[in-house]
């Protein structure tokens, strides 16, 4: 009976009110942003999280290597770059390589120098922009009982007048391109994001 009403009413010149043929379009058209906002951000902060992870493994390593080596040369600064720390320089551009990772021309540069301190910089160019800065502190110290985390300047620690404990600190900070702003803004929303993902290891001197 309602149906008959329902089909009657629509009858009398209303059938444009009553189709919901496009109902669905309409749905898919509203929800899209939404959709396209989690697939993107999906896959954009997956790629960070992975590379978040390498840059990990290889301050880690690079960091181990530095360690490793005897740091009698460290203390002349007149005899230029290191060994050790060519060493982990050498360690992080080639873990960049092997690992599809483009250094932005890091192979080629020269390292400015502050104390025990070597800094390799490449500002970020390009779009997607690419940039490195890689920090090197071979004299890293802090004190024995500290539970604060290195920060990304490889700044030695006040040690308080507590025993300090010296080793070698490597920090790496890499530009990335999101995508998940641009993807926000469909929803118009600005979405700020760290312009690089960055990564600090420290090894005791074993040298």
């Amino acid at each position: 009976m309602i149906r008959a009403a329902y089909l009657r009413t629509c009858s009398l010149g209303k059938q444009l009110v009553c189709q919901d043929r496009a109902a669905q379009l309409v749905e898919f058209a509203v929800s899209l942003p939404l959709l396209v906002l989690f697939v993107v951000g999906i896959f954009d902060f997956s790629a960070a999280f992975t590379l978040k992870q390498k840059l990990t493994n290889v301050a880690r390593d690079a960091a181990r290597v530095a360690a490793a080596d005897p740091s009698a040369d460290v203390g002349n600064l007149t005899a230029g770059v290191p060994s050790s720390v060519t060493h982990a320089f050498k360690v992080i551009d080639s873990y960049l390589t092997a690992n599809n990772l483009n250094d932005c021309g890091l192979a080629t540069k020269t390292p400015s120098a502050s104390g025990v301190t070597w800094t390799y910089t490449i500002a970020p160019t390009g779009n997607p922009p690419c940039g490195i800065t890689v920090i090197i502190n071979r004299g890293y110290y802090f004190p024995v009982t500290s539970t604060t985390a290195p920060d990304l300047t490889c700044q030695s620690q006040a040690p308080g007048g507590q025993t300090a404990l010296v080793g070698t600190c490597v920090s790496i900070q890499y530009a990335y391109a999101w995508r998940f702003g641009r993807a926000a803004s469909l929803l118009g929303r600005n979405t700020a994001l760290p312009a690089d993902l960055s990564a600090v290891a420290v090894a005791l001197n074993e040298n």
